[in-house]
C-alpha cells in the first residue's frame, strides 16, 4: 500500500489480493534493506494475452534499475506462458524503459473525474449481473471470466441483451468500470445506476480514445478528464471493439 500511496494512486489492499489471487506467480516484488522496495505484476487471459500493472517504485528507491529488473522477470514470466501478445496502460514517466522491451503505442486511456460535489443522480433502471460473456470477448477481445467473475463480488449489474456495468470501492475515488454495452443509452443507465450508489463520493472512471459516446457522457455527468495514459502493446495487439468499451476494468487489468 505504500508502495501505491507514494505514486498517488487509487488501489486498495482488496485489489492487491485480487491480483495474488488471479495471477499468484505473476506477482513480484523487489526488496532492499527489509523494504518492498518495487513491484510489478501481470495477469494473463489464456494464450492469447498478458497485461502488465503494478509497476512502482519507492521514491527513496528509484534511479537503482529496479523497475527495470522487475519489468525483466514480469515479462518472462509472460512469456513463459506463452501469450501471443502483453499489454500495459504507461504513465508517462515508464514510456522509455517500456519501449526498450518491444512495446508499442496502441492508443490512449483517458480517467476521468467527477468531483463529490457533482450531485446526486437518479438511478438508472437495472437488473442483475449477467456475465454476457459472448458480448464481453467481443468487446475486449479474449475471455477473462475469472477477472469478471472476481470483480462481480463488489457491484454489478446488467440490462438484458445489451451490456453490464460494475464498480468497486478504491482508496481516493470510488471506480466505475468495466462496464461494456451496445449503446450509449445502455450505458447512461448502467452509469446512474452507479452514480446512484455513490452521493457525495468522488469517482473515477478510465475511457479509451475509441469510445467517444463514453467520453461525451462523462462529461453530462460532470466528469472531467484529469490524466492520460498510452496504451501498449509487445506483439500483436488483440483485436476487441472499442465502441463497446465504455468503462476499462483497470489499468492493471486492461
Amino acid at each position: 500500500m505504500r508502495l501505491k500511496e507514494t505514486a498517488g494512486w487509487n488501489q486498495t489492499g482488496q485489489d492487491w489480493e485480487r491480483l495474488l489471487e488471479l495471477e499468484p506467480d505473476g506477482c513480484f516484488g523487489l526488496e532492499q534493506d527489509g523494504v518492498l522496495a518495487a513491484a510489478a505484476t501481470a495477469v494473463t487471459y489464456g494464450e492469447d494475452l498478458a497485461w502488465i500493472g503494478m509497476v512502482l517504485t519507492l521514491p527513496e528507491f528509484r534511479g537503482r534499475g529496479f523497475a527495470r529488473r522487475l519489468m525483466e522477470r514480469v515479462v518472462a514470466f509472460a512469456d513463459s506462458r506463452g501469450v501471443r501478445a502483453i499489454g500495459l496502460d504507461a504513465t508517462d514517466m515508464g514510456i522509455v524503459l517500456y519501449r526498450q522491451f518491444g512495446f508499442e503505442g496502441a492508443g490512449t486511456v483517458e480517467r476521468w473525474e467527477r468531483p463529490r460535489s457533482a450531485g446526486a443522480v437518479e438511478g438508472g433502471d437495472v437488473g442483475p449481473w449477467d456475465p454476457a460473456v459472448d458480448l464481453d470477448r467481443a468487446a475486449f477481445g479474449t475471455g477473462r471470466d475469472r477477472l469478471l467473475a472476481s470483480l462481480a463480488r463488489w457491484e454489478a449489474a446488467s440490462i438484458p441483451g445489451l451490456g453490464y456495468g460494475m464498480g468497486r470501492p478504491g482508496s481516493k475515488a470510488a471506480y466505475f468500470g468495466p462496464c461494456v454495452t451496445r449503446s450509449a443509452g445502455a450505458g447512461d443507465r448502467l452509469l446512474r445506476w452507479f452514480l446512484a450508489r455513490h452521493p457525495n463520493e468522488p469517482v473515477y472512471w478510465d475511457i479509451l480514445q475509441g469510445n467517444r459516446e463514453a467520453a461525451w457522457l462523462a462529461s453530462q455527468y460532470g466528469f472531467r478528464p484529469v490524466r492520460q495514459l498510452t496504451r501498449m502493446f509487445r506483439g500483436s495487439p488483440i483485436q476487441g471493439d472499442e465502441s463497446l468499451v465504455f468503462a476499462i476494468a483497470g489499468l492493471e487489468y486492461g
